[in-house]
């Protein structure tokens, strides 16, 4: 799938980790946001719309130049090498989508969250591993990479909501809100089939996702800040 496409598909899906992130950032008002693995700055468009100065930080040049016409700032880096340098402080740090493709998510987290500015806001989003469909995937004996999903073969890093609980903590913040998605159904079902049905189905999928989070959880979507004493 074209990745523009998927980018617009996740936006325009009320319950997409997405949609969460730029409900959680809510209005810049001039704040400083880092848009940590930017990819080709559908996120940092719509924070940049929302008054927020951003800096995108992308690995690939080609997508880095899409997002650069998006963004206040941009920078050219590879995460799994030593970690750029930052021009100041941030009022949010967006971690969309990429911990899990970290060699060391740890390092990179910890690294970078030094610019967060005192007070600040971390958003992160990150594939919940022990999804129904991984559950019944090993059940039968099948754990096959794939071109997208939770089992993304660029997916190196996998997490519970246990173990991301964990991560963040011994990063040194707590959660102040916390998102589950469900499946994307407008991505995985054919344009010929959506309509009010599809809908339906999705809100009952989304539904499933908050009551039973660590089953039906797609991805998990926090807003955390440092921990105070």
């Amino acid at each position: 799938m074209d990745t523009n496409l998927t980018y617009r598909a996740k936006l325009n899906d009320p319950y997409s980790s997405h949609s969460h992130i730029i409900a959680f950032a809510g209005a810049g008002n001039g704040q400083r946001l880092l848009d940590v693995g930017s990819a080709q700055g559908a996120l940092a468009e719509q924070f940049q719309a929302a008054g927020f100065e951003v800096t995108c930080i992308e690995a690939d040049p080609e997508w880095a130049e899409l997002a650069r016409p998006k963004c206040h700032q941009l920078i050219v880096a590879d995460l799994d090498g030593p970690l750029p340098q930052l021009p100041g402080l941030y009022d949010v740090i967006v971690y969309g989508d990429v911990l899990e493709h970290l060699k060391n998510p740890r390092a990179v987290f910890t690294g970078l969250n030094q610019a967060l500015r005192p007070g600040g806001r971390i958003i992160v989003s990150i594939p919940n591993i022990v999804h129904l469909f991984v559950r019944l995937n090993v059940l039968v004996g099948r754990f096959e990479y794939m071109d997208r999903g939770i089992l993304d073969r660029t997916h190196l890093r996998f997490f519970t909501l246990a173990s991301f609980r964990r991560f963040l903590h011994e990063a040194g913040l707590q959660i102040e809100q916390l998102a589950v998605t469900p499946v994307p159904l407008p991505l995985i079902v054919p344009l010929r089939y959506h309509g009010r049905c599809l809908r339906a189905i999705h809100w009952l999928n989304a539904a499933c996702a908050r009551i039973w989070k660590t089953m039906f959880g797609y991805q998990f979507v926090v807003v955390a800040r440092r921990r105070t004493g």
